[in-house]
């Protein structure tokens, strides 16, 4: 089980990673096309209720033309 500090660093995260995607007008269909991340997973990382591998970031990062870094910062 999350403790409750992780789930807010979880949500922080997934609030950053949807936040990046619009600014930038990528829709979910085409980060998880370009990325090769299901749209479920993608959506469950945005709402902050997977903890997801740093993998996965990379891949996400890539897709939007970003360094895991610039998703991570917040």
């Amino acid at each position: 089980m999350t403790k409750i500090r992780d789930e807010k660093y979880l949500k922080a995260l997934g609030k950053k990673i949807k936040e990046v995607r619009k600014e930038k007008g990528i829709s979910t269909y085409d980060l998880s096309y370009e990325s090769n991340i299901s749209r479920s997973q993608i959506n469950s990382i945005e709402k902050g209720n997977i903890n997801t591998s740093i993998c996965t970031l990379k891949a996400l990062a890539d897709a939007m033309g970003l360094k895991v870094k610039d998703l991570i910062d917040f």
